[in-house]
């Protein structure tokens, strides 16, 4: 049997507490997203209070314990010696109730959770209106551990105040004190913890998780990374998600993140700043990198760890720039994708802002021509979904290719060079139409498709207002100003003989209407509604909005099957002919 590479070690809660207090054990900041509801951590209260066990905890030796500078703010006395793997939402509860502080929910709302107990019933309860009104209840119970009052004195308390609403038999007294007293000594029950050894690597410690715990969350090199820098550099953790709140809350005075094409989380905004700083997208030796590992030598090095840190600093610092974030959104509109429910892939997304940053900074292009190369660079990464598969290894492919890159003149060339080699005439020709047999409502070339409306100035279907007014990101009306109309209505389509939802759905059976005129043409057959609605224009006003929606003469009276083929190769040349405008 190989040496095991962990200890088996007994904590009381109170040590578990005080340990995170001075920094030893790694809990990041509880003014981070906690995902535990309310009943959840009742419940974890009362399996305490009736002796059950509420499973192991799972540390990482940190490896390079010990009183070393942390590089962040956080105020504790040492870098932690231990990270928390397996027990974060647990430790979470139990810290925030005894010791009285607020949490903040995944929506960025704060919460200071009331866990009430009835000492005479023994049951816990989620503290609410009625609860707090009932003498019965502790309301809250983390009174009993906050120091504001001893605890004996606050059970006396209790005890006079329940009596003078109701007298108390003696032993009924006796029994609620033994009660409450219970509850207090919950800051001794036993917790046993699995320390790791600091040798184990991310990849191991994430399958030992998965394999004692295959209820709980995967772990990734991301959370990996998240966790050290709530450790060694806790303000760069806090800024990411103060940035990242900042993109969910609109503000109307300052500047501010907030945008209508993506809301970051986090470990998303990371994986910019390890793109743009390290050149790197495979995480995991960035994440050995940043532990102060020699990659050679396996050592650790305090030294180390500070330069990585230093500079993962300096492209967080560019990465969250405000300038930088909606200069690049400039990109996304430039190239046609005018909000963000056109856009497929977000990982497509933040690593164009990744190469925008690199273009940028690392090789100084100018604005103007930077801008151009990367919406043409987001176009056909969107198009041709170059990042929905092994999205990493495709990003560190592109990023090491980079390192021969020396001017902003072969940095444009490089990136030129993989579109051109991408969008091939056979892409255009035979991919294209191929990929358009379809019927994903978010599929790439469906969004692409809309990309090029926009770019090439077109109306809605039967509008005199251009589809890209339409989709402007402010308009949030009950009803969206476009829907998707199906061309051969679902209903006449089952009246022909086609009713599965396949055939009907296809997105080349799909055009950008108003909402009005969409419900206005309801189940009526093409023949029948296109005539009135086609009188609304000119003959020239007429073809070419039909140019534009890839829609071939005579169309209404068409074959369904035989329509369907025609008008994925006309919108594949709309696409095209979109493109070349950037």
């Amino acid at each position: 049997m190989s040496a095991t590479l962990f200890k088996e070690v007994s904590y009381s809660l109170s040590k578990l507490i005080a340990d995170i207090d001075i920094g030893e054990i790694g809990l990041p900041d509880i003014q981070r997203p906690f995902v535990w509801t309310n009943k959840k951590i009742r419940d974890l209260f009362d399996s305490m209070y009736k002796g059950f066990p509420v499973g192991y905890l799972l540390f990482w030796s940190n490896g390079v314990g010990g009183d070393h500078k942390q590089i962040g703010t956080a105020k504790k006395q040492k870098v932690p010696r231990l990270l928390i793997v397996d027990g974060q939402q647990r430790l979470t509860s139990l810290y925030a109730v005894l010791k009285g502080q607020e949490v903040v929910r995944s929506d960025y709302t704060t919460e200071k959770i009331q866990i009430a107990f009835n000492p005479g019933k023994e049951k816990f309860e989620v503290a609410d209106a009625a609860i707090k009104r009932n003498p019965e209840w502790i309301p809250d119970i983390s009174r009993l551990w906050s120091g504001e009052t001893k605890p004996h004195r606050f059970m006396k308390d209790y005890i006079q105040d329940l009596k003078e609403k109701a007298p108390i038999e003696e032993d009924k007294e006796d029994e609620i004190f033994e009660n409450m007293d219970n509850l207090y000594d919950l800051h001794n029950y036993p917790f046993t913890a699995l320390e790791l050894s600091r040798n184990i690597n991310e990849e191991d410690v994430a399958d030992v998780f998965v394999r004692i715990n295959s209820k709980g969350t995967l772990l990734n090199q991301a959370d990996f990374i998240l966790t050290l820098m709530s450790v060694f550099w806790d303000e760069g953790r806090a800024n990411l998600e103060l940035f990242c709140r900042g993109t969910r809350n609109p503000d109307t005075k300052d500047s501010s993140p907030f945008n209508y094409f993506i809301e970051p989380d986090p470990d998303q905004l990371l994986r910019v700043s390890i793109a743009y700083g390290f050149k790197r997208a495979r995480l995991q030796n960035v994440y050995n990198i940043l532990r102060g590992k020699d990659l050679d030598t396996g050592d650790f090095s305090d030294r180390r760890r500070n330069q990585q840190f230093r500079k993962l600093q300096k492209a967080q610092e560019e990465v969250l720039d405000i300038q930088n974030w909606h200069e690049f959104f400039k990109v996304l509109l430039s190239a046609g994708f005018r909000r963000g429910d056109i856009i497929s892939s977000e990982t497509g997304l933040i690593y164009s802002y990744s190469m925008y940053l690199i273009g940028k900074n690392d090789y100084k292009v100018d604005a103007f021509e930077l801008r151009k190369t990367m919406a043409r660079w987001f176009f056909m990464t969107s198009l041709t979904a170059r990042y929905s598969f092994s999205p990493e290894g495709q990003m560190e492919q592109d990023l090491n290719n980079l390192r021969d890159i020396k001017t902003a003149d072969d940095f444009l060339a490089y990136l030129n060079g993989i579109i051109d080699d991408s969008l091939t005439d056979d892409f255009w020709n035979i991919k294209l139409p191929n990929d358009l047999s379809s019927t994903s409502a978010r599929s790439p070339s469906l969004f692409a498709y809309y990309a090029s409306l926009n770019l090439l100035g077109a109306r809605g279907l039967f509008s005199n207002i251009k589809i890209s007014e339409l989709l402007e990101a402010g308009i949030r009306s009950k009803k969206s100003p476009l829907e998707r109309h199906h061309l051969f209505p679902k209903a006449y389509l089952d009246k022909i003989g086609i009713p599965e939802r396949r055939d009907q759905n296809q997105i080349a059976n799909y055009a950008l209407v108003e909402w009005a005129d969409n419900i206005k043409i309801s189940d009526k057959s093409p023949a029948n509604y296109f005539n009135r609605y086609a009188k609304r224009f000119t003959d020239r006003q007429l073809k070419r909005m039909m140019n534009m929606h890839a829609l071939p003469t005579g169309w209404e009276k068409m074959n369904y099957h035989e329509f369907l083929p025609m008008r994925r190769k006309m919108m594949s040349d709309i696409i095209k002919k979109g493109f070349n405008k950037l």
